[in-house]
């Protein structure tokens, strides 16, 4: 029987959520799906993440993937905008959590860097490589998806390395990890 995981991988926004599922037969990756959830329609904050939570479990439960890999937020200038990517972070996780998924998160250069070889490459340089590494007809518009399906690829290229980022297995092992946020 061939050795087989399903990785969904997140870009989380306010704005759009790109995602990307591949498939991993025999450490060969296979090509799933990429696409976004289109936010920018919506002027609720709240409305927002439900939709977030709500898309994240129905790819969970449509495609049962075995681990997720989510972009961490990166540091910004306008703290509102970190908060609301955060929230959005957060709440993509909870999804993840609640299905008792493994959850890694990966810094944007460190995808990058993966992807490419250069933690400081553009979207386009990630998708065009994405695209050849995954053998994808065409890449799409909006960059969001194919930086969701880089989080899943990093992923992938780095399972089996000691450090990959911060892993969660379940809310006890993120308590566990992260006990500087508990009041």
């Amino acid at each position: 029987m061939a050795n087989e995981r399903i990785i969904l991988g997140i870009d989380p926004g306010t704005t759009i959520m790109g995602f990307g599922l591949i498939k991993v037969v025999n450490k060969k990756m296979e090509f799933i799906q990429l696409n976004e959830l289109q936010l920018g329609k919506y002027d609720d904050h709240y409305l927002k993440l439900r939709h977030i939570f709500e898309r994240t479990i129905e790819l969970i439960d449509t495609h049962h993937p075995d681990e997720i890999a989510i972009e961490a937020p990166f540091f910004g200038k306008n703290v509102q905008s970190m908060l609301k990517l955060g929230r959005a972070q957060g709440v993509a996780m909870a999804a993840g959590l609640s299905r008792q998924i493994p959850i890694t998160e990966y810094e944007p250069k460190k995808i990058k860097m993966a992807i490419t070889g250069n933690g400081n490459a553009s979207k386009e340089q990630v998708a065009k490589m994405l695209q050849q590494l995954l053998g994808l007809k065409e890449i799409p518009k909006n960059l969001d998806s194919t930086d969701g399906l880089a989080a899943a690829v990093c992923h992938f290229f780095n399972s089996g390395k000691t450090v990959v980022g911060k892993s969660y297995s379940g809310w006890d092992a993120f308590v566990k990890q992260n006990t500087n946020r508990i009041k």
